[in-house]
């Protein structure tokens, strides 16, 4: 009869958690030297630093292929991920989102479910399934890059399923750069206040990072504005994950396209238990910062794995339908903003 006292088994796990480290360390340490090197570039290139690190995981694609490193880039893609998710919850803080109003955390939140139904609806005539519609509307309508890796999390996979991903990440990056200099352009034309600029670009554009630019780059009134828009759209993330699990999990029960996800993600459930303890202040400000540079982080290497794990031909494939739908979201967000701007002001 096999020992099992703790003397025995302790060994035997830390033996079991080396050999896995082992496994696992020169897969995650090419993921981290892309991912600083995507943010050494961003430093002094001023170029989105989630889009470089795409980029460069695509250009050395072939350490997810093959050798020692493909166990710790896969395992990178998908747990630092969902880690890095998690603990996007530190960004939000329902007491000082309370500060706007009622009437522009309703606008906000309307136009993040508005734009989700409208991408799942228009995606038909583009000729998309309902995977890739999803995903393309829940970026556009809340956070970006980091939405698109947290959705993508929680559908059913396919063999494209890194791909549509990819493809997602390149596009709503691109295009949220593209509104970070056009937008506050476009709010200055319109000669909105620093309020009403706050709300168009905190309510319209992708990323966090952009929306802080573009904010600031008016004044320091928009830019807190604009900022706290935008954390009302990142605290959507959690409902609208659970949201589109449930329906996932419904629709998998009559069809057989995939595995079924979790009834609730243990990353919308370290995101929930984070963002309420924020909102708490339970969490002291030093703490926050520092969760919230590594969520940084994590998503940084997360996506430098995903594009090592990446066929470059296969994503460019998706074509000019799958562009026309991403771009027709973000334009809808766009005006549907507008015009909750104009009917509150």
């Amino acid at each position: 009869m096999p020992d099992t006292s703790p003397s025995f088994r302790f060994p035997l796990l830390a033996q079991t958690m080396r050999t896995h480290f082992k496994v696992l360390f020169p897969g995650i340490a090419v993921s981290v030297i892309v991912a600083a090197t995507a943010q050494f570039l961003a430093e002094h290139y001023a170029t989105p630093a989630m889009l470089l690190a795409l980029l460069l995981g695509i250009a050395v694609s072939f350490l997810g292929e093959e050798g020692r490193t493909v166990p710790g880039v896969a395992f990178s893609a998908r747990a630092f991920l969902r880690l890095g998710v998690a603990l996007l919850g530190v960004r939000v803080s329902m007491t000082v989102l309370a500060g706007l109003g009622l009437p522009l955390i309703l606008l906000t939140a309307g136009g993040v479910v508005a734009t989700i139904l409208f991408g799942l609806w228009v995606a038909r005539f583009f000729k998309q399934e309902w995977r890739f519609a999803l995903l393309t509307a829940g970026s556009v309508a809340i956070c970006g890059a980091s939405a698109a890796m947290a959705i993508a999390a929680i559908l059913p996979r396919d063999k494209n399923s890194e791909q549509r991903l990819i493809f997602t990440v390149m596009g709503v990056t691109v295009l949220s750069t593209i509104a970070m200099i056009t937008y506050p352009l476009l709010a200055s034309l319109m000669e909105f206040d620093h309020i009403q600029a706050g709300v168009f670009l905190g309510g319209t554009i992708h990323d966090v990072a952009q929306v802080v630019g573009a904010g600031f780059s008016i004044s320091d009134e928009t830019g807190d504005t604009a900022t706290l828009v935008k954390l009302i759209r990142v605290s959507m993330l959690a409902p609208v994950v659970l949201v589109a699990s449930l329906m996932i999990r419904a629709r998998l029960e009559t069809a057989t396209e995939g595995k079924q996800p979790p009834l609730l993600p243990g990353f919308v459930i370290g995101f929930i238990a984070l963002a309420v303890l924020n909102s708490l202040s339970l969490i002291p400000p030093a703490v926050s910062d520092f969760l919230s540079a590594c969520s940084r982080w994590l998503l940084l290497i997360a996506i430098a794995a995903v594009g090592m794990k990446s066929n470059l031909k296969q994503v460019l494939s998706v074509g000019g339908a799958a562009i026309g739908l991403l771009v027709t979201e973000t334009i809808f967000i766009a005006g549907l903003i507008l015009l909750g701007i104009a009917a509150l002001t």
